[in-house]
C-alpha cells in the first residue's frame, strides 16, 4: 500500500492530465457546486462511492463514516457532523436523492453484532462503541436468529445498518417535509465487496436487488 508521499506522485499525474483536460469543469467547480445526490457511505477504504458509481468531481456529496450510519436527529450540545453534512446538502444545496451506501465486510457492522468494543475506554476503541451502540436494537433478533460470527449473521447486519440510518433520516423535520413533498428521495444502497455487486433496496419489500 501506498504512503502518502508516493500519493503525492498520483497527484502529479493528476496536475498533469485530468485537471488539464477537464479544465472548463474544474473552472466551473471553482464558481460552486450544485450536485443532486448526496451519498452516506462507509470510511472504509474499499468503498469509494466516486469510483464504485463512476462518477466525476462535483456530481455527489459525500460524507463517510464508521458503517455509514445517520443518528436520528437530535439538538443536543454535541458535534453533529454527519447531521451538520445532511443539513448543508438538503437546506442549502437543495439535493434531490440522498442515498445510504452500505457495504459487505463492514468492520463496523461486525464490531455491532459481536459488540466486543462495548464498554471500552476512549482511545481503545470506545468511540467506536458509542457510535455503533444505534444497531444495538437491529442487532438482537439478527443475533438470536443467526448467532454473533460469520457472514450470513454479518451481512443480515450489514443490510439492517443502511433501514436504520434511513429511519433516522426520517426523523429530521426537513428532510420529512420534503420526502412528503416529493422534492426528496431517500434511497438505500448495498455494495457487495466480494464481487463488486450494488444492490438496491426496495423499501415496500425490505429486500435488496443487484442493481440493473
Amino acid at each position: 500500500m501506498k504512503t502518502f508521499d508516493e500519493m503525492i506522485e498520483g497527484y502529479a499525474r493528476f496536475r498533469a492530465g485530468d485537471w488539464k483536460r477537464q479544465h472548463e469543469r474544474w473552472s466551473q467547480l471553482a464558481e460552486g457546486q450544485s450536485p443532486q445526490v448526496m451519498v452516506i457511505s462507509c470510511s472504509d477504504s474499499r468503498v469509494d462511492p466516486a469510483q464504485i458509481l463512476d462518477v466525476d468531481p462535483g456530481e455527489i456529496f459525500v460524507v463517510r463514516n464508521v458503517a455509514a450510519l445517520v443518528p436520528p436527529y437530535e439538538t443536543t450540545p454535541g458535534r453533529h457532523g454527519v447531521s451538520a453534512a445532511l443539513e448543508f446538502a438538503v437546506q442549502f444545496l437543495k439535493v434531490r436523492e440522498v442515498v445510504v451506501m452500505g457495504h459487505g465486510m463492514c468492520g463496523g457492522c461486525q464490531a455491532a453484532l459481536t459488540q466486543d468494543l462495548h464498554g471500552n475506554d476512549i482511545g481503545e476503541g470506545g468511540f467506536v462503541a458509542h457510535w455503533i451502540d444505534m444497531l444495538d436494537e437491529v442487532r438482537e433478533p439478527i443475533a438470536a436468529e443467526h448467532g454473533t460470527k460469520g457472514r450470513t449473521a454479518e451481512r443480515e447486519m450489514e443490510l439492517a445498518a443502511v433501514k436504520v440510518s434511513l429511519e433516522n433520516l426520517r426523523t429530521f423535520p426537513y428532510v420529512e417535509a420534503k420526502e412528503a413533498a416529493g422534492d426528496l428521495k431517500l434511497r438505500g444502497a448495498y455494495f457487495a465487496i466480494s464481487d463488486g455487486v450494488l444492490h438496491l433496496l426496495d423499501e415496500n419489500s425490505g429486500e435488496f436487488s443487484p442493481a440493473q
